[in-house]
């Protein structure tokens, strides 16, 4: 019986332990190591609140798709609403003074000072006027990008503070493997390498290539973290799914 030697290399990421055999034969070719990976998105976020206030709506759903542009999440913007409003009315009262004074000023029916005020005056309005479409603006929440709702936070009718987490979502369209090596097969793993990604919840073996190798090497599992692109179109596939990078040790 050939004598074989099992070293374990342990690192961490995202709160689980990556298990790494490799399996070193004397007298015998290297078999093939065991590389467990993990299928993650390229585009993922938490959208939050940016104003405090009460949720009037949620368009969408845990698991539900949507569109990029898409009014994910709507408030209650009574107030902020009226207060554009009055911010509009403002403004057009103070462009009629700035007119008035203008033309009383071509007419040397009035000073430069009041001509000036009432330009002030009209500039003042228009910022605050921008200001209030700028609140008014945060009364909805729109997708960033298009993709699927990972997990619900918050309630319609729920008041909500500012920067409170309301929905986390993901883009699906496009999936990257991660997984861990020891450090010394850094030098022969190259972008554009191609390697085959069998995933165990769906059974199946997939094409990858690697895009980026980690910059640092764990000074104490002397592992690096590597990250490869699954090309194609593949609606099976979803974000959290493991499996195992087939490719032989360098």
């Amino acid at each position: 019986m050939r004598n074989v030697i099992a070293t374990y290399i342990f690192s961490i990421r995202l709160g689980w332990t990556v298990p790494v055999l490799c399996l070193l034969s004397f007298g015998a070719q290297a078999q093939e190591p065991v590389i467990p990976v993990q299928l993650v998105a390229v585009q993922f976020t938490t959208l939050s609140a940016e104003l405090p206030g009460k949720i009037d709506r949620i368009t969408v759903k845990e698991g539900d798709r949507f569109k990029e542009g898409q009014t994910l999440v709507g408030f209650d913007c009574v107030i902020q609403r009226a207060q554009l409003d009055e911010a509009q009315a403002v403004l057009g009262a103070a462009e009629k003074s700035k007119s008035v004074h203008k033309r009383l000023l071509e007419l040397n029916s009035a000073g430069t000072l009041e001509a000036e005020k009432s330009a002030s005056d009209a500039a003042v309005a228009q910022a605050k006027l921008n200001s209030a479409r700028a609140v008014t603006s945060k009364c909805g929440i729109a997708a960033p990008f298009s993709g699927r709702v990972v997990e619900q936070k918050a309630r319609a009718h729920q008041y909500v503070q500012a920067g409170q987490p309301i929905l986390d979502i993901l883009d699906d369209s496009t999936l990257e493997a991660e997984f861990i090596v020891p450090s010394g097969w850094v030098r022969n793993l190259k972008p554009g390498l191609v390697v085959q990604v069998a995933v165990d919840e769906v059974k199946k073996v997939y094409p990858a290539k690697i895009a980026r190798v980690g910059a640092k090497v764990d000074a104490v599992s002397h592992s690096v973290k590597v990250v490869a692109e699954v090309k194609g179109d593949y609606p099976e596939l979803i974000a959290g799914m493991t499996g195992r990078v087939q490719m032989p040790a360098p």
